[in-house]
């Protein structure tokens, strides 16, 4: 029996384990094209707070790894495989959504960057094209006013 985790380890465990699969299962939403930069921003906002999740569960993480560790020492090699599997599994999983976290903030913030530039050139195409409007439902000059002929010339 010394040679087996203690209890905390399997809560521990389990915690984690629980943890990661929420996490996978919020990272797999599929993504929707938005329109709404708030949208964007929430979505952010919860990418970020999974972040933060994220490396508060590291000390669970690093105490399963040194328990395993302890226990590789300690126990048969069977029981000590078995323990050093369950791990590396653990870790594997952790590193690709650890990952894929900090690639889905990236692209997030990229596409957010790009929406805004989109909004922007949007605004001031709509601003020129009301200026385009006001120009072309002016009065034109008469046939024989020279001068204004020349000035609407170079408006245009």
């Amino acid at each position: 029996f010394d040679s087996l985790p203690p209890a905390r380890y399997k809560e521990t465990m389990s915690t984690i384990l629980v943890w990661i699969q929420q996490s996978e299962a919020k990272l797999s939403m599929p993504q929707v094209a938005v329109a709404e930069y708030e949208i964007m921003e929430q979505r952010l906002r919860e990418l970020k707070a999974l972040q933060s999740s994220l490396q508060e569960q590291q000390k669970g993480l690093n105490y399963l790894s040194t328990t395993v560790e302890d226990v590789s020492r300690k126990a048969p090699a069977e029981v000590s495989q078995r323990y050093r599997t369950e791990i590396e599994v653990i870790l594997g999983r952790w590193k690709k959504l650890s990952a894929q976290l900090v690639e889905s903030c990236q692209k997030l913030e990229e596409l957010m960057t790009k929406f805004q530039r989109f909004q922007n050139d949007t605004k001031t195409l709509k601003k020129w094209m009301a200026e385009v409007d006001v120009f072309l439902k002016e009065e034109w000059p008469a046939l024989g006013d020279s001068e204004a002929l020349e000035k609407q010339l170079e408006q245009c």
